[in-house]
């Protein structure tokens, strides 16, 4: 709704705030979305009921702007203040945060209280920024494939789908599931994505064709890419240099990323397969599984969510 509706819902927001706290008690905004309350002489036992009381209200609050509507929901991170750990603001405040992006990571619109395991979690993600930083600068990943075996003969193009794999400092295979959560969390998704695009296009994509390409190989886009401005820019220059022949490269894209970007997704599509590129949706059937939705995306591949069909041969309820 843009900046002037977005400071009248923090605006209001701040007011529903107020009603569930104490007079005595200090809230303050501490930058964008994020708020900090100082709930004095109060139990854990209490915060976290007044911490409730807030989420709910928030969670109940319906923003209205020129004849539009919405709703919003909150993260809430609760630390305790002791005699221990009172003399360090800052800690505090990092404990408070730790805390916030837990109820974030348990699902959103979620209270949790402080503890200390969180920290060494978080600490352990701050280690691994920095291990993918120095990856990409000393062009320590690796690219697996895995071949998509068809079972028709509706499509003869060999497919193969590309893995992202990353060597540690002694030369050891690291797999995505160690670095990926951490490349989310710190927004290096889209640097990763676009290490993945040059290497699959200027090395291993199908370039002995000038038609149809021979084979497509497969690669996967976060949503964090898509949302960005330049990302789409940045894929047709690489594209363009590479020159490759149609059908050489198939974006997969993720059902959640591609309705929560709905309007940016369709554009990015219809570019792309201009130049060539395929499309396939991943994971349908773990979100909303829309089919209005999937008429509005011009893909070509729907990658069904395995929980679906694991059990196809055996299970009805599966079949």
């Amino acid at each position: 709704f843009g900046h002037t509706a977005g400071d009248a819902l923090l605006r209001q927001l701040s007011d529903i705030i107020q009603t569930k706290i104490r007079s005595t008690d200090v809230l303050a905004r501490l930058g964008g979305d994020e708020f900090g309350i100082l709930l004095e002489r109060c139990s854990q036992e209490r915060a976290v009921e007044v911490a409730e009381a807030i989420r709910g209200a928030i969670e109940g609050y319906r923003f209205e702007w020129q004849d539009s509507f919405t709703t919003v929901r909150c993260s809430i991170g609760v630390v305790l203040v002791t005699n221990e750990n009172m003399e360090d603001v800052a800690g505090l405040m990092s404990s408070a945060d730790v805390a916030c992006y837990s109820a974030k990571d348990m699902g959103r619109n979620q209270v949790h209280f402080y503890r200390d395991s969180d920290a060494s979690l978080r600490h352990e993600e701050m280690k691994w920024v920095s291990k993918i930083t120095s990856a990409v600068e000393e062009d320590r990943f690796e690219l697996f494939f895995q071949p998509i075996i068809g079972i028709g003969d509706s499509d003869r193009r060999k497919h193969y789908a590309l893995l992202l794999r990353m060597r540690d400092e002694d030369g050891n295979l690291v797999g995505p599931d160690q670095f990926i959560p951490a490349a989310e969390r710190y927004n290096l998704m889209s640097t990763l994505d676009r290490w993945v695009i040059h290497k699959a296009l200027s090395e291993l994509a199908d370039r002995s064709s000038e038609d149809d390409a021979r084979y497509t190989i497969a690669i996967n886009l976060s949503g964090t890419s898509l949302s960005e401005d330049r990302f789409l820019e940045y894929v047709i220059n690489e594209l363009e240099a590479q020159k490759l022949p149609k059908g050489a490269i198939c974006f997969e894209i993720t059902e959640t990323a591609a309705i929560s970007n709905l309007s940016r997704v369709v554009h990015f599509m219809q570019t792309l397969k201009k130049l060539g590129c395929k499309f396939s949706l991943d994971d349908f059937g773990s979100g909303l599984s829309s089919f209005t939705y999937l008429k509005n995306l011009p893909v070509d591949y729907l990658k069904i969510d395995g929980q679906f069909i694991r059990n196809v041969v055996d299970d009805t309820v599966d079949e």
